[in-house]
């Protein structure tokens, strides 16, 4: 089976869109990056300003002890918050890019697939144990990539799972430390 001009056009044509799709989702995943870095920079600015004046208003030791702690679960928080939007943009960036990964492994499977099948049709007679194998192998190598998909995806699953709930000690780490500092009182 060969190619043609026409199906080589077609094939480069979609090869540069999905190219051009793939450089827009990653300048989107990077703008998004940008907005997320000013708008947390603002907000650290503002609450340090906050709290620089807040921290010259203190009279006594037990009132800074007081200060310290109501600071530091917002900050806890916001970090947490902050590493969340940074995980959900790169997450978001990464699928975009394993999606058009998947669509052109597919394509390609079935190209290849379409090829080996138009080679068994023109093979020579007693050939038929060679296309045999060639199929074999081929039936092997797709059920190993769909593996290898289905590994990466519950790695992924187990990864956010992990970071879900590193997040959500650290957050309850700094309320403890916040209740514990305010009883102290």
């Amino acid at each position: 089976m060969a190619l043609t001009a026409d199906q080589l056009i077609a094939a480069q044509k979609a090869n540069l869109e999905t190219l051009f799709g793939l450089t827009n989702k990653a300048f989107e995943g990077v703008e998004k990056l940008v907005e997320l870095n000013v708008t947390a920079s603002k907000a650290a600015l503002t609450e340090a300003a906050d709290a620089s004046q807040a921290l010259l208003n203190v009279k006594d030791a037990q009132e800074l002890l007081t200060l310290q702690a109501s600071l530091f679960q917002p900050l806890a928080e916001k970090t947490a918050a902050y590493s969340r939007h940074l995980y959900d943009i790169a997450q978001g960036t990464g699928a975009e890019f394993t999606k058009a990964f998947e669509v052109k492994a597919a394509e390609a499977q079935q190209a290849f697939v379409g090829l080996v099948d138009s080679a068994a049709k023109n093979a020579p007679a007693g050939s038929e144990t060679a296309v045999a194998v060639m199929k074999s192998a081929v039936a092997a190598a797709n059920n190993a990539f769909e593996s290898v998909q289905k590994a990466v995806k519950q790695a992924s699953d187990v990864a956010e799972a992990n970071f879900q709930a590193v997040s959500t000690t650290a957050v309850n780490a700094a309320k403890s430390t916040a209740q514990t500092a305010s009883r102290k009182r």
